[in-house]
């Protein structure tokens, strides 16, 4: 269901006086929970700087997403957003956020749900709407997210990119996101760096990713043990690799499954036992990849060419890509426990690895 205060008449549009986020907080005794990953953030002038990484946001629609006591949302309506959607699924925090639509008449609407299964391709008027290859629309996602969800969450969005559907029906709404800096520095990390991960290679084939700025762990109460990187997404026009994000997400999640061991070691397991070593030669001859360079070596043009020679294979044989390799790794341990002693080894080194 959608809160929204009646609409009023407003020029230059500013909040009027209004508690303090600390205030708000022991008004409706708000305690961050450590289940949910919480942490507020109380000082307005670094919700202001996270809300200007955004750019212009006069006359825009916002959805932010997990508001908590509202310290990005004020600094959002005093942006001068034309409407401001929030979805927050903690109904501690829903009084407090009522209490800021009612200073901002007709402007903001608040969703009682979760992020994770909110539908967002009905979240904005449909006028705001723009071709994949125009501008920008003039929608924009932010969100102080908790860490237990900004990684799957991001996985989600990456994935709406690719198809064009949830947010990005509206075309290429641009994200501006906070993450524990760690996950920060993985999203930019450069071929070569020893951050460059999975999540690296998913986000900057579709999406121009900037690390903003660090918030240092002590301006969040409670503090987090880790310092915390503001990350901003604009969806590319043409996505680095011209693959489904399925097919993308397998092969590169093989490559990174042995990290630190040669990258042919990870992309075998794309193939069943039988046959293993030959397709693999085979992949890696016709992607013109040397299979002894490290997974965190690999540009995004080599992961393009393993990409389209692993469709090509699987486009011959359909049963490759269905073909998953812990579940063979699973069936060859129940059988060799079924046979009992019979030499088979207690423990595969891949089974250790995964």
């Amino acid at each position: 269901y959608c809160l929204m205060a009646a609409p009023g008449k407003v020029a230059a549009f500013r909040l009027p006086p209004l508690p303090t986020i600390g205030e708000i907080i022991k008004l409706f005794r708000l305690k961050a929970l450590k289940q949910l990953s919480q942490n507020f953030l109380l000082d307005l002038r670094l919700t202001d700087k996270i809300v200007k990484q955004a750019g212009e946001l006069k006359n825009a629609h916002v959805c932010e997403v997990g508001p908590g006591p509202g310290g990005i949302t004020r600094s959002i309506l005093s942006a001068g957003v034309e409407q401001l959607l929030l979805i927050e699924k903690d109904a501690r925090f829903i009084p407090g956020l009522q209490m800021l639509s009612e200073a901002a008449p007709g402007k903001v609407c608040i969703i009682h749900g979760d992020i994770l299964t909110y539908k967002m391709e009905k979240a904005f008027p449909k006028h705001l709407k723009k071709n994949w290859e125009d501008e920008p629309p003039d929608i924009h996602i932010i969100g102080n997210l908790p860490f237990s969800v900004s990684t799957p969450l991001i996985i989600k969005w990456l994935e709406n990119v690719s198809k064009r559907d949830g947010p990005f029906t509206y075309g290429r709404t641009q994200m501006t996101l906070t993450f524990q800096k760690e996950v920060g520095e993985r999203l930019t990390a450069n071929p070569g760096s020893n951050q460059r991960s999975r999540l690296s290679v998913m986000a900057q084939h579709l999406c121009t990713v900037e690390n903003c700025f660090i918030i240092p762990g002590q301006a969040f109460v409670p503090k987090p043990e880790v310092d915390v990187a503001v990350v901003h997404f604009t969806p590319l026009v043409q996505p680095k690799i011209q693959q489904p994000f399925e097919l993308v997400e397998k092969v590169v999640r093989s490559v990174f499954q042995f990290r630190r061991k040669y990258c042919f070691r990870g992309i075998e397991t794309l193939f069943p036992e039988n046959g293993r070593l030959k397709r693999t030669e085979q992949l890696m001859m016709t992607a013109d990849v040397d299979p002894t360079l490290r997974p965190f070596q690999l540009s995004m043009s080599q992961f393009r060419n393993l990409c389209n020679a692993y469709r090509k294979m699987c486009d011959e044989d359909p049963s490759l890509f269905v073909f998953n390799y812990r579940e063979e790794l699973r069936q060859k341990k129940t059988t060799g426990s079924l046979r009992g002693s019979t030499g088979q080894p207690e423990q595969t080194e891949e089974e250790n690895q995964l």
